[in-house]
């Protein structure tokens, strides 16, 4: 709910939409929602580890964990360590993407992705299968060892390896079945592309999410090696692929050996690969800037939103969410705006580790936002932001340990009433923020106010 008619109207139709996407749990692949091109009654890799926390919050928990499930399953040494790009509602792959396990679509990024999208579901919902069920395990493992090698991943291969690698014999370049099998990079407009800079971020960002994952197995000094695996390519981003000349990041590497820049850039806010404040700054004003798919504008009203352009987010819910808006039908979209509402607007963070909840309104100010019975940690909560206050409702079983959040400026955090001291921050662009811990218990109410 909220004071602004506008943004609420977007919340409703955007949900209304997007459960218009939920399969039938009768059908032969089990529960499932449509996170692909409507009309293949089926559900990517990409999409759907966009839409799994949206599609949490929608209550399509059962199809989340199915779907994952059915992925990381499907992990096959015929196919090199690649699983099925997209399913479709018979349980079956898809066969627009899909004819056998020599001649198929699919864009590396997807291993790695799953990896991401695991550990996120887990952060949101505290279910451990999510991370330590034996066929999410074997394929974590088997991503960061075999997979990674068979495709030559490695970060000084990235630049160097072939542009068809794994290629059925004899290679028909006019079969996309055949050109297409391990795209290095989600920017598919481009031929004989070596590597995309979507690909290093998200090998990155994957191996980050499995050494939290390895933390969680009681396994540190692993942990250790594949963040410093990590850190290898997130330094090659910052030094092989930036030019200062342009300001922005190249984005894909050619077949002829030189950098070109086209998508990918969303993909570095998606996966958190940028520390540097003023690059990250570069690179929203050009995402601002240019005119781009829905599949990539479904992105940027929860990072534009993260990251302090408030505004910019806000204008990108209420196009997306816009009947008239090209496109705006693609489950993606509608999926996106929810998540920049809830995630986005509403700065709603759960962390399982810690059994807490961070927030931090990045909406409208003057007006008033509140979502209600929202599914976290295995719980409902409730969350209210206002003029310089919030409040969280703990309708759960358990403490919830809330991180109430403000931008702006303020010295003090009325908890209930009482004065506490407002912790300072500074987000990786360099705006400030206050927070305050509170302990919420099962049932229980708690306001924050800064002054």
């Amino acid at each position: 709910m909220s004071s602004d008619t506008a943004l609420q109207g977007s919340f409703y139709r955007a949900r209304k939409l997007a459960l218009s996407f939920r399969g039938s749990p009768s059908d032969p692949v089990g529960p499932w929602y449509e996170a692909a091109l409507p009309s293949r009654n089926a559900f990517c890799i990409r999409d759907v580890s966009h839409q799994c926390i949206p599609a949490e919050v929608l209550g399509m928990d059962a199809e989340n964990k199915n779907i994952f499930t059915r992925f990381v399953s499907n992990i096959s040494e015929s196919r090199d360590w690649c699983t099925y790009w997209e399913m479709n509602r018979d349980g079956q792959p898809a066969p627009e993407d899909y004819r056998n396990d020599r001649e198929f679509w699919y864009n590396l990024n997807a291993n790695f992705e799953l990896i991401y999208a695991c550990w996120r579901m887990y952060l949101w919902t505290g279910d451990t299968h999510y991370i330590t069920a034996p066929a999410f395990r074997s394929f974590f493992e088997l991503t960061v060892t075999r997979y990674l090698e068979r495709w030559k991943l490695q970060v000084d291969s990235l630049l160097t390896r072939p542009v068809y690698l794994n290629a059925p014999v004899p290679f028909n370049n006019n079969d996309y079945f055949h050109r297409c099998r391990g795209l290095p990079s989600y920017y598919e407009a481009i031929h004989d592309v070596k590597m995309g800079i979507d690909l290093v971020a998200a090998i990155y960002r994957g191996l980050m999410s499995y050494a939290e994952m390895v933390i969680l197995w009681k396994q540190p000094q692993k942990a250790a090696l594949y963040r410093q695996k990590a850190a290898a390519y997130r330094k090659q981003l910052e030094t092989s692929w930036w030019s200062g000349a342009i300001n922005r990041y190249h984005t894909y590497y050619s077949g002829q050996g030189g950098f070109g820049s086209g998508e990918g850039e969303t993909y570095l806010l998606w996966y958190n690969a940028l520390t540097d404040s003023s690059r990250i700054r570069h690179t929203i004003q050009h995402l601002l800037s240019a005119k781009w798919n829905v599949e990539n504008r479904s992105y940027l009203p929860y990072q534009l939103a993260r990251y302090g352009y408030e505004e910019q987010a806000y204008q990108n819910i209420l196009f997306l969410a816009n009947p008239a808006t090209e496109r705006h039908d693609y489950p993606e979209v509608s999926f996106g705006v929810v998540e920049g509402l809830v995630q986005g607007i509403m700065g709603v963070s759960p962390d399982a580790r810690k059994g807490s909840v961070a927030t931090l309104y990045s909406g409208p100010s003057g007006d008033t936002c509140e979502l209600r019975n929202l599914p976290v940690l295995s719980s409902r909560i409730g969350v209210r932001h206002w003029n310089k206050g919030s409040s969280f409702v703990n309708n759960g079983n358990s403490v919830i340990h809330w991180r109430a959040g403000f931008r702006g400026t303020g010295q003090s955090i009325l908890v209930n009433g009482k004065s506490q001291k407002a912790v300072q921050q500074t987000t990786v662009t360099g705006q400030p923020f206050f927070y305050t811990d509170i302990a919420v218990a099962p049932g229980g109410k708690a306001t924050a106010v800064i002054f």
